[in-house]
């Protein structure tokens, strides 16, 4: 019941966030961003939400592949259990409930727990990397054109996510070549932490981190001998992270308004924003997301339109793909176990 009692906690931070930051962005213009809203062209909206639903397909796609048996994991499982994900991931701090609960869901098909641990760390390997190359190219766009001139604490944090995900990236390769080297400087960072008294149980965090790297290089090594898999999910990845950070340009289309923005634009705009959101200790990013939404598109949209193409790109990308996702959970196969 514990995961029971979280989801209600964060619920509860979730709309009383939501609700600050909806008075923050509807109080000054109220009536203009209604009136945007009201008057969408639905054929845009709806081209959207299939980007967004195409941004699921790519990754369940890869996901199917990489389980890698038709039998016990078709790939309309793998969508509907990466809906599942949409919700587990919003409704958690910094996304860490979708890949817990993505690993309970392959055992239900007959794969192993451990299988389903490395298909899972596989997978994050090809985000991690995919997320790695839009990075580089939303950063080296911004360099050259300069379009983000009026906002640098947030392209400073931008930077700093930037870094920590190339370094994330950098690790996985790193412990996919030499797992003794990782381990000993695992060994060796846990021993300065525990001399600086933040590490209270230096054996203990070990143990676990050791295990964490074995699972890893396992993970790596599989993709070493599977190199066409690697390269599938990376492509499919970057696919889908395409569809994801092309959304909100159609939701401003449907604002009638074709001008302001680029397709490159909107890409890098998406990338740093979503950058800037995983600094949030928050469900969602709440709060921090939408500022920086706010003020990466607001560099070529008047402050009504951008207003209102927040308010839409939030309620496609996140609410209604937690929306979708409580609602596949329900008709998943099982009883309500995955929640105690």
């Amino acid at each position: 019941m514990k995961i029971v009692k979280d989801i209600k906690k964060n619920t509860y931070i979730l709309i009383f966030i939501t609700i600050i930051v909806m008075y923050f962005v509807l109080k000054d213009d109220f009536n203009n961003i209604v009136d945007l809203l009201i008057k969408v062209d639905i054929k845009y909206i709806l081209v959207a939400f299939i980007l967004f639903f195409l941004s699921i397909f790519f990754r369940a796609y890869i996901s199917y592949l990489t389980v890698n048996d038709s039998k016990k994991y078709s790939l309309s499982e793998a969508v509907k259990h990466n809906v599942i994900i949409q919700f587990f991931n919003g409704i958690t701090p910094f996304s860490t409930g979708g890949q817990p609960m993505e690993i309970y869901m392959l055992t239900k098909h007959g794969i192993s727990a451990n299988k389903g641990t490395m298909i899972v760390l596989q997978n994050f390997i090809f985000y991690q990397i995919a997320l790695v190359i839009f990075g580089v190219f939303a950063v080296v766009y911004n360099y050259i054109f300069h379009i983000f001139p009026k906002v640098l604490i947030l392209k400073k944090l931008v930077l700093i996510g930037f870094i920590i995900n190339t370094l994330v990236a950098v690790v996985i390769f790193m412990i996919s070549l030499s797992k003794k080297f990782t381990t000993t400087c695992m060994k060796l960072l846990v021993k300065v932490l525990d001399k600086v008294n933040i590490v209270k149980d230096r054996k203990k965090v070990e143990e676990s981190l050791s295990n964490r790297l074995e699972e890893f290089h396992e993970s790596a090594k599989i993709l070493r001998h599977r190199k066409g898999l690697l390269y599938l999910g990376i492509l499919f990845n970057i696919l889908s992270l395409a569809c994801l950070y092309a959304v909100p340009l159609f939701v401003i289309y449907s604002m009638h308004d074709f001008k302001s923005l680029t397709l490159l634009e909107c890409l890098t705009s998406s990338a740093y924003v979503l950058l800037v959101g995983a600094f949030v200790p928050i469900p969602g990013a709440s709060g921090g997301i939408e500022y920086s939404f706010l003020t990466f598109f607001g560099n070529f949209l008047k402050s009504s339109v951008s207003s209102a193409a927040m308010l839409m790109w939030r309620f496609i990308t996140y609410y209604f793909g937690m929306i979708a996702g409580a609602v596949a959970l329900n008709f998943d196969k099982g009883d309500d176990s995955s929640c105690e």
